[in-house]
This record gives structure tokens, C-alpha cells and sequence, in this order.
């Protein structure tokens, strides 16, 4: 069975955001193990400084290290957009060579540039709230999977 993993950081708390994100797990639940990792955002000041970003940031890079396994797809704004079925073409071509991929969202601030080195893949030229960009992920991984499956909820 394929393996994903979704790093994040922050919590969900909201919820309107923990039952999306329940019945996506639900779902994909028939086509995949998928696990949910939550790190701690870093606090930073009302107004933080480039270099305080920055600090966080990297601070958060290594609280991800542990859980990076597999292929790596970074989700970024500057990365690759992909329609619905490119997506599914790509995350199937990833579990080609890999039994494991492992997704990353960033906090409100993004990601540290380190990790920046994986595929970025982007959903939108848009900003988007962590915790809502989360709940997009688990659905475009469900509709991959029912691009791939021939199953009508794509559509």
C-alpha cells in the first residue's frame, strides 16, 4: 500500500478544519496510509525582522528533519503548478521509485530555504493560510487517486 506523509507546521484546531480533514483521511484511507505529523511554529515578535524570520524558519527546518523520508514534495508558492491531472501523473511517478512520499507545509512565514532544495510544487499563485492549504493537499491527494482509479469524483 503507498505511504504519505504530510509534515506540517502548526496544529489544526478549528472544527470546520479537523472534520475536512477527517473525512479526506476517511477517504483516502481505501488507497493509502496517510500520516499527519504537526511541529511547533516558532514564536516570533508582532513585527519580526528578516533575520528573526529567518532564525525561526531554520529553527523549524530541523524540527522537520526527522520526518523527512522518502520522496520529498515541498509545497512552496515558487514551485511548479500542476493541474488536478499532472498532479496525479506526478504523485503516481513518485511511488514508481519511492513507497513513501513525504509532503511539506510550512508556517505562516514558509519554509526555511534549506528544505527548498526538493521538488517544490505549488497550488496556486495565491497565498493561502497554512492550516487551509493542508486541507487542499489531503483533497488533490484524493482526487489523484481517483484520477488514477477511474473513480467519477474528479469530475
Amino acid at each position: 500500500m503507498f505511504k504519505i506523509n504530510i509534515v506540517c507546521t502548526g496544529t489544526l484546531k478549528e472544527k470546520y478544519f479537523l472534520s475536512a480533514q477527517s473525512e479526506y483521511l476517511k477517504r483516502l484511507s481505501r488507497f493509502c496510509q496517510i500520516n499527519i505529523t504537526e511541529l511547533q511554529e516558532q514564536f516570533l515578535p508582532q513585527n519580526p525582522t528578516e533575520n528573526e524570520i529567518k532564525n525561526a524558519l531554520d529553527k523549524e527546518y530541523q524540527q522537520l528533519l526527522p520526518y523527512l523520508k522518502g520522496k520529498i514534495l515541498v509545497c512552496d508558492p515558487n514551485g511548479e503548478q500542476l493541474t488536478s491531472e499532472e498532479f496525479s501523473k506526478k504523485l503516481i511517478k513518485c511511488f514508481d521509485t519511492n513507497n513513501i512520499i513525504t509532503f511539506v507545509i510550512g508556517s505562516s512565514y514558509g519554509l526555511s530555504s534549506k528544505i527548498k532544495t526538493n521538488t517544490l510544487i505549488s497550488f496556486s499563485k495565491l497565498t493561502f493560510p497554512h492550516h487551509l492549504m493542508r486541507i487542499f493537499l489531503e483533497e488533490q491527494i484524493y482526487r489523484a487517486f481517483c484520477i488514477n482509479s477511474n473513480v467519477a469524483y474528479h469530475k
